[in-house]
């Protein structure tokens, strides 16, 4: 992409590939834009929330139109896996709301086989290569 006009259809190709699947894990380098497509991710899925980064709470709740609940989590601080187990990421993969992860690395052995993976590249002329994998 190379402009935030062109974010819209990038969300649409992240929930085309989500189909009944729902947990998303964003990876990419800090002010690569995960925040930002999530914001019109969130969007596409029906919510008028002020969509921010969690990067201190951990998990931000969206209520949408299109699915009741959406999650989105920013690992960035989480130390260890067993930290983010203790706040039950587990129940919330399992809940089947959408979950929108920044930072997956973070907590990578405890991701749902059926993720799917977002991967945002920057390049040299400020221009984002997108790619989405199931």
């Amino acid at each position: 992409i190379h402009s935030l006009a062109d974010l819209r259809e990038a969300a649409r190709a992240v929930l085309d590939a989500l189909g009944d699947r729902t947990v998303v894990a964003f990876r990419g380098p800090m002010g690569a834009g995960k925040t930002t497509l999530i914001r019109e991710i969130v969007a596409r899925l029906g919510s008028h929330d002020t969509v921010t980064s969690p990067t201190f709470a951990i998990v931000n709740h969206y209520a949408g139109t299109e699915r009741p609940a959406i999650y989105h989590f920013d690992f960035y601080r989480v130390e260890s896996l067993e930290e983010a187990l203790e706040i039950g990421i587990e129940d919330y993969f399992d809940s089947g709301a959408v979950c929108l992860i920044e930072w997956p690395e973070r907590i990578a052995a405890a991701l749902p086989a059926d993720t799917v993976t977002v991967r945002i590249e920057v390049a040299d002329d400020d221009s984002r290569t997108i790619t989405v994998s199931e």
